[in-house]
């Protein structure tokens, strides 16, 4: 079985923009490319499972949302990487059109996109990392069976400063992601999940 590393994609991966609707807003954060090839030549997949309920807020669509997407690949690919799948969630509980207006499992904080990344790359879960800015990520994450890391770029910071002393101090965190990519490529950090 594979092992991945799930990423969310706005503020860990690429800029924080509120809603990015349009393939030229999208900048990756300096180093991402960088910790992203690391892992991929140490045998790591690289998925992005990422919430856009912008498609169901009427915002974007799903074409210029796999326009982003394709971008993204783009981008990446100018620096030798390669993402091994993109999965996304359209849906909002409130908002949208019946078909997108809905309590699903793939918005994060709930594992589907994840489960659905594992089935189709046959990934053991247990051997992989969930890498994101805020705490759906990381519960996405654990509700998965990954371990989880919290970046300090777009929300994380924040993320942080919200939580319990308690869940800081049990929590793995990297400045950005290239540090997260460090801690991943060192290996086991304790026997319990993070």
């Amino acid at each position: 079985m594979n092992r991945a590393v799930f990423l969310d994609r706005d503020g860990t991966l690429n800029r924080e923009v509120n809603y990015l609707a349009d393939p030229a807003q999208l900048e990756l954060l300096p180093g991402v490319a960088e910790g992203l090839a690391r892992l991929a030549q140490n045998q790591w997949l690289l998925c992005v499972v990422t919430n856009q309920s912008g498609v169901a807020r009427g915002i974007l669509s799903e074409a210029t949302l796999a326009e982003i997407h394709g971008h993204l690949r783009e981008l990446l690919a100018n620096e030798g990487v390669t993402l091994d799948w993109i999965g996304h969630c359209p849906h909002h509980p409130e908002h949208g059109t019946p078909a997108l207006r809905q309590a699903c499992n793939c918005r994060k904080p709930e594992p589907g996109l994840l489960l659905r990344a594992a089935a189709d790359l046959d990934i053991d879960l247990t051997r992989s990392w969930m890498v994101g800015d805020s705490a759906r990520d990381l519960e996405a994450g654990r509700s998965a069976g990954c371990r989880s890391i919290l970046v300090g770029t777009g929300n994380g910071a924040r993320t942080f400063e919200a939580m319990e002393t308690d869940e800081r101090e049990s929590l793995l965190n990297a400045p950005d992601f290239p540090g997260a990519a460090d801690l991943i490529l060192a290996g086991p950090v304790s026997p319990e999940r993070a």
